[in-house]
């Protein structure tokens, strides 16, 4: 897996691909149209941070690079990489409870807050890269 080189690209049936986790400088892009909405990311090694329509969608400290990004009826999956274990927060549906799979193995569920975020850690150190499937409960 590669680091996403233009900041933000669409890919196949609706998925996103974003952030740089090797970047050493802030870089970000704003009004990427995608699908009808509006994409904003900022990314570096230390930050990676999504918004679409100016709502909160995804978050990582440090940095990622996010593969194949899609938000479904039921919630999101995507491909996570980065140099180091990230500590992950994504927007969802207020006060709902979430089954976690993290490279398809269950974290059990987990209810998000009042503003609909759920955040999770993911070992990233020594596997490099994982695939991470939230779904609603």
């Amino acid at each position: 897996m590669a680091v996403v080189e233009e900041l933000l690209r669409s890919e196949a049936e609706g998925a996103i691909s974003f952030g740089n986790h090797k970047l050493e400088k802030k870089a970000k892009l704003e009004d990427f149209k995608h699908e009808g909405d509006l994409l904003k990311v900022k990314t570096y090694h230390e930050i990676t941070k999504l918004e679409k329509n100016g709502m909160f969608l995804y978050e990582s400290v440090p940095g990622t690079s996010v593969l194949n990004f899609k938000e479904t009826g039921a919630g999101v999956e995507f491909v996570v990489e980065g140099s180091e274990d990230s500590q992950i927060t994504v927007g969802l549906t207020d006060e709902t409870e979430y089954e976690v799979f993290i490279d398809g193995k269950s974290m059990g569920t987990m209810k998000t807050n009042l503003s609909g975020k759920l955040s999770l850690s993911v070992e990233l150190e020594a596997a490099g890269e994982v695939s991470v499937r939230i779904v609603q409960a």
